[in-house]
Formats: structure tokens, C-alpha cells, sequence
């Protein structure tokens, strides 16, 4: 299939899939009944997550890749974004497996993705008490620090892992750019995206961690990687500093979504 031909949205979901199998049929479900086709990226699963997303696969509107062994988040995210070009999507929205991110928002995400169609569109969190201090300690550092290297406060969450990709422009930052294959990729494909002039549109979200959740996120070595990265990124600031002022200055007016009826208050 050929890419999407330009004004055509066609979006599907994505799920990196890394031992997930007790929550990954709910977050199916729930993809599924936004009529969304879903494609389930199996990390190297040890867990039996593999044979589920096989069977998974075999209903309508879902697809299975898989890697062999543990390639990381991000791997898995560059894989499904290249294969939603070649099966002519528009736009990818982006799920973990893990049952944190409220799918009731994908509504929302979806039709500002519509309506700004070069937008990489990602949810703000509003996290329940069930969050981790340390993740949220680590948040704030973050931010802090893509703020730094963007030069710009617009982008408020570049952790979220419940966000839309426009896939020609994203597929073409996973092949150019060379953006980290593990937990990196979230924060990094966010700050490359506005390097190169792409506006981000932040909608809040609900995020539960739930007592029983999977979480891959390793404190040291995934620190150390942030770290690494943040630090690559400001170097690479320094070398477009004057571009990104003048960008930031001149950027449209933020997205303002329609009220939508029912909306929880």
C-alpha cells in the first residue's frame, strides 16, 4: 500500500508490546471500540505476551510484528511508525501496554491530529495518587530540561506514552536521526520534532499506575541514558539556538480544543 496521499487522515494505533499479556486485551478492547486498526509490536516477550499478541492478531483490524529478542521501547515504536507508512496511515496513536493511559481520551487526541495534521499531538498527565514520587521527581528534571532545549515552556510532557504521530515526518526523524531505541525515544522524537519547526499540542490526560503494573524503567540505566541524551540535545541546541528563537517566536496560536459533550469535569 502506498502512503497516504496529502489531506488524507488515516490513523491507526500503535502498542509496544514487552511482557504485558495481564493488561494488553483490555488496552485492545478498548482501541478496537474507537474502530481503530491496532498493530501489537512484541518486544522479545518472555512472559507468554508473544502467544497472546498471535492470538490477538488473528481477529479483524489487528496486526502482529515481532522482534526476536528485546530491542527496546523505542525499537518497537520506530518499527510499527514504519510499518503504518507502508500501509498508507496518516497518523499513529501511540498506547503502552500497561493499562495506565485513560483510551477515552484517544478521541480527543485524534481529532486535534485531524484538525492540525503536521502536529505531533501527546497527552499531558494528570496523574492519580498511585504515582510514584520518584517518577514524578524525575519528570520535573526532565521537563526542566527539554524546555532548555527547545528553548521554549510549550511543551509541558514529553514523557507520555499516549500521544499521536504524523507518520511521514516521524518515520522520516526514526531514519534520519538516529533517535535512541529505548526509553529515550519518548522525550527525544518529541525535541527533534520541534528542531525541525513542528508544533506539539499537549491535552491533559488521566494516568493510573496501577498496584500491579509492569514497568520496565530501569532507575539507573535509564537515568544514565536521560542523561546522556539531555546532554547530546543541549549541544545540539547550542547549534541552532538562533533558528529556535525565531521559530518559537513565530509559532501559531495553541490548538484549542472543542468542548466535547459529557466531558468528565
Amino acid at each position: 500500500m502506498t502512503a497516504a496521499a496529502p489531506g488524507d487522515f488515516r490513523a491507526c494505533a500503535i502498542v509496544p508490546v514487552y511482557n504485558h499479556a495481564q493488561r494488553l486485551a483490555a488496552v485492545v478492547a478498548a482501541l478496537r471500540a474507537h474502530e481503530l486498526p491496532v498493530v501489537l509490536v512484541d518486544d522479545g516477550s518472555t512472559d507468554g505476551s508473544r502467544a497472546l499478541v498471535a492470538q490477538l492478531a488473528a481477529a479483524p483490524g489487528i496486526s502482529a510484528l515481532v522482534h526476536e529478542r528485546n530491542r527496546g521501547k523505542g525499537a518497537a515504536i520506530s518499527s510499527a511508525l514504519l510499518w503504518a507508512r507502508t500501509q498508507g496511515y496518516s497518523h499513529a496513536l501511540q498506547v503502552d501496554a500497561d493499562g495506565q493511559h485513560d483510551l477515552r481520551d484517544a478521541p480527543s487526541l485524534l481529532a486535534a491530529a485531524r484538525a492540525r495534521p503536521a502536529a505531533l499531538v501527546t497527552g499531558r498527565p494528570v496523574f492519580s495518587a498511585s504515582v510514584p514520587r520518584s517518577r514524578l521527581y524525575l519528570r520535573y528534571l526532565t521537563h526542566f530540561w527539554v524546555w532548555v532545549n527547545t528553548l521554549s515552556v510549550r511543551v509541558p510532557d514529553t514523557m507520555c506514552g499516549f500521544r499521536v504521530y504524523p507518520v511521514a515526518s516521524s518515520c522520516a526523524l526514526v531514519e534520519q536521526d538516529h533517535i535512541g531505541p529505548r526509553m529515550t525515544f519518548d522525550v527525544e522524537i518529541v525535541v527533534r520534532h520541534c528542531w525541525r519547526g513542528g508544533e506539539v499540542i499537549s491535552l491533559p490526560t488521566a494516568v493510573e499506575y496501577h498496584p500491579d503494573g509492569v514497568s520496565h524503567f530501569r532507575l539507573l540505566e535509564d537515568n544514565l541514558r536521560l542523561s546522556g541524551m539531555q546532554t547530546r540535545l543541549f549541544c545540539g541546541m547550542l547549534l541552532r539556538w538562533p533558528v529556535l528563537l525565531w521559530r518559537n517566536w513565530h509559532q501559531p496560536p495553541p490548538y484549542q480544543p472543542a468542548p466535547r459533550a459529557g466531558a468528565r469535569p
